[in-house]
């Protein structure tokens, strides 16, 4: 699996093109969003395309347009997959295509991403969508493994940062009850529509899991990077109903989720300068247990 594999522009527009053949849509003028996990183009008319790495397999981009249109169904505020047969499968790249959210990325509230996410909670994962377990260091093994940027010894560091962190999950004592789960909640998969109404978005990552996993990230924001102040964290608290920072769980799971954000800078290191600069910031952080307010978001 070549989760390494970087993704760049000039490749994506050729598969997004091809795509967009298949399945009558105009791949004229579309528009790069991000590059990231995936690559994102907004085409001309309201639709979104989503190509994954290449070698990452369609099954992920199978399930989330499956969840999308539970969701739907469900009348959940999420992104809506549009009415094409999807994925399309492109020089091993699957390609999906979504309903714009709006014509701008405004995210919503940290309000509204608090309401979203308990509502997501107290939802049933419907007969016939079969939902993974929570894999709670996904790739995380993979990318490190694959880099080419780590040198010997940071690839050794990161491998018994891995082991270690493993080790106290396993005896992580969940206190709020299973369930389906985002998988990545954090705000900057919630964006708000044109109504300034929330709308999830990334549904790569749905799962079955401990419901904390859905909190951590922005416990995370605010405690270790200051993405997000006192008060709004104390509002997230409040509309949830649950605060993950007073649970003696937190610290471990706050490191897991940190962790991932760094091996996922790893595997874009050799894309520029400017990333590979961060990855390098965020190895040493780790290494040297300093602090995190200057990482950069991605």
């Amino acid at each position: 699996m070549n989760t390494s594999f970087a993704l760049s522009e000039a490749g994506t527009r050729a598969l997004l093109t091809q795509a967009c053949t298949a399945t009558g849509l105009d791949s004229r003028g579309a528009r790069l969003l991000r590059l990231g996990s995936n690559a994102v183009y907004r085409l001309a008319e309201p639709v979104v395309a989503r190509i994954a790495r290449p070698g990452t397999g369609t099954e992920t981009a199978q399930r989330a347009v499956a969840v999308a249109r539970w969701l739907e169904s469900a009348g959940y505020p999420a992104v809506r997959a549009i009415g094409v047969a999807q994925p399309v499968v492109v020089d091993g790249c699957a390609v999906t295509f979504w309903e714009a959210v709006s014509d701008g990325s405004q995210y919503a509230a940290i309000a509204q991403v608090a309401a979203v996410i308990a509502r997501l909670h107290a939802m049933t994962v419907p007969q016939g969508l079969h939902l993974p377990e929570l894999a709670p260091f996904g790739n995380d093994g993979q990318r490190i493994a694959s880099s080419d940027w780590l040198s010997r010894d940071d690839r050794d560091f990161m491998e018994e940062t891995l082991a270690r962190l493993q080790d106290e999950y396993a005896r992580v004592e969940f206190a709020l009850p299973r369930g389906v789960i985002h998988g990545d909640a954090n705000i900057g998969n919630v964006l708000s529509d044109e109504n300034g109404g929330p709308v999830v978005i990334d549904l790569d990552d749905f799962a079955v899991g401990p419901r904390e996993w859905d909190l951590i990230e922005t416990a995370l924001f605010y405690d270790r990077f200051d993405w997000h102040t006192q008060k709004e964290y104390e509002a997230f608290v409040q509309i949830y109903g649950y605060d993950i920072m007073r649970w003696p769980g937190y610290p471990v799971l706050a490191d897991i989720r940190e962790f991932s954000m760094v091996t996922w800078i790893i595997q874009k290191a050799s894309e520029s300068e400017r990333i590979s600069a961060e990855a390098r910031k965020r190895v040493d952080t780790l290494r040297t247990g300093t602090g995190r307010k200057d990482w950069l978001r991605y």
